[in-house]
């Protein structure tokens, strides 16, 4: 089985970019056994805006 992640980080110019999707795609690969291999896509369709938040991490960052 194969896991497909796709996903939008908040700027285009990320620092993290190039590494977290390897850190993702091994993250899933060690926490879901029945997985022999995963796949981590950037999208920027749809952009990130802060509606994407929950509301814990709203608080969290004092934007409640």
């Amino acid at each position: 089985k194969k896991a497909l992640v796709t996903m939008t980080l908040t700027s285009p110019a990320c620092p993290v970019a190039g590494s977290l999707p390897g850190e993702i795609q091994r993250k899933v690969l060690d926490g879901v056994e029945e997985l022999s291999d995963s796949q981590v896509d950037i999208t920027w369709d749809p952009p990130w805006t802060v509606d994407r938040m929950s509301e814990a991490a709203k608080l969290q960052l004092g934007m409640m």
